[in-house]
């Protein structure tokens, strides 16, 4: 893609080859190195991440964002690298890893596309819900292609009318001999419409989370349909639609567990959600102090360079520490997780709350240190803003993170 140069500091620190330039330096020591306390086998995947973010995603970030393109060889390219079933069991193509593991590597790859990486956990999230609640028939037929992306999926809870509230959901299942028969609409649907597998809560029962299932659904099902694709500030690599099924009939050998169980595994599946989530929220906070600092060090005002600023060097110390504060968080959510701890879920919560809340505040920062610079699409900090935005409201709002975390303390 051609950049536009506004001044020779624009050169400097715009996007094209810049940003993998910068994004390579991770391997310096420092106070946010991220790879401080993983264990040898660790580091090698996380390097294996940070390169392929490096190489494949950083050069055509701002592309993917500004002409909307999904880019799923690059995915594929990620799949290869066992990026597409990562914590799914390796006798169905996974590869097999933990829940910390997962978030060193989304961390990593959100370097180089938050947008992107975002989405190849929604896809994770899926293949695993797949692999965990499945029969062996249905870890089979759907696990292989999912973990080689030759297909993808979408994760379908929310609804227009239900949206915090899922268990209110509406959506449809009737049972007829043996299939179901699907009516309604789920809404905000990463990938929807390009995806080729949808994950989808149901109701087959009553009222309330009890009368809830999941099916899964193939692109091509007779009555599947798509709405329009959503414009948005950020998340602009992965499209977005509404999911809509009209009599559309599901065998009853798609459904995930028994009858009733869906709202169980969707929130399962939430939880290892919000750690991926938080995870991609730390890789665009840890890009972006990269570049706040690369500015600070190049740009001059009032005749010295703004890393002489004593105010600004505080804001980035500040930063700093909210990014290594915020991954600790989220790597001790995902080690809770893997060991089922009883405090997992409010681990998690927890963890999502914080990581993307402070990680928007050090992207929001790192723009605000780049002046007007940072306000111009050429720079890449304002693209890691965007992107995580979206973080403090998806998989669970924060404002409902800190519910959960309260019913936890107050034994609700």
């Amino acid at each position: 893609m051609a950049w536009r140069g506004c001044s020779r500091l624009g050169a400097q620190l715009r996007r094209g080859p810049g940003w993998p330039q910068v994004l390579g330096r991770r391997r310096i020591v420092s106070c946010i190195d991220p790879s401080t306390g993983l264990t040898e086998e660790q580091k090698e995947f996380q390097k294996v991440a940070f390169d392929f973010a490096a190489k494949e995603m950083a050069p055509h970030m701002a592309e993917w964002d500004e002409k909307e393109i999904f880019p799923v060889e690059t995915m594929r390219k990620a799949a290869q690298l066992g990026f597409g079933g990562i914590y799914v069991k390796p006798d169905v193509g996974g590869s097999g890893l933990s829940r910390l593991d997962t978030s060193v590597i989304f961390e990593a790859l959100s370097t180089g596309c938050t947008s992107t990486t975002a989405y190849l956990s929604i896809h994770n999230m899926c293949a695993w819900m797949i692999d965990t609640f499945g029969n062996e028939e249905q870890r089979h037929k759907f696990c292989p292609s999912l973990c080689s992306m030759e297909k993808l999926a979408s994760y379908c809870l929310t609804e227009p009318g239900s949206g915090s509230d899922a268990a209110s959901l509406i959506t449809s299942a009737k049972r007829k001999g043996d299939t179901y028969v699907l009516n309604g609409s789920k809404a905000f649907i990463s990938g929807g419409g390009d995806t080729d597998v949808y994950v989808v809560m149901c109701r087959t029962g009553g009222s309330g989370p009890k009368g809830i299932s999941c099916l899964v659904l193939e692109k091509g099902t007779p009555g599947l349909s798509f709405g329009k694709k959503e414009r948005k500030v950020g998340w602009n690599s992965q499209p977005t639609r509404a999911v809509i099924f009209e009599d559309c009939a599901v065998p009853v050998a798609n459904r995930l567990g028994a009858e009733g169980q869906g709202f169980g595994i969707a929130m399962k599946g939430l939880n290892g959600g919000r750690i991926n989530i938080a995870s991609c929220s730390l890789g665009a906070a840890h890009a972006s102090v990269l570049l706040a600092q690369d500015h600070l060090t190049i740009r001059k005002q009032f005749g010295e360079s703004l890393a002489s600023n004593q105010y600004l060097r505080f804001r980035l110390a500040e930063m700093a520490t909210r990014l290594v504060a915020a991954r600790l968080m989220v790597r001790n959510a995902a080690q809770a997780l893997q060991e089922e701890r009883e405090d997992a879920i409010a681990l998690c919560a927890m963890a999502k709350l914080f990581a993307t809340d402070e990680c928007f505040t050090i992207c929001n920062q790192a723009l605000q240190m780049h002046g007007g610079y940072g306000y111009l699409k050429d720079y890449a900090v304002q693209q890691f803003m965007r992107d995580i935005r979206v973080h403090q409201i998806l998989e669970g709002t924060n404002e409902v993170m800190r519910m959960i975390v309260a019913r936890s303390l107050l034994q609700e």
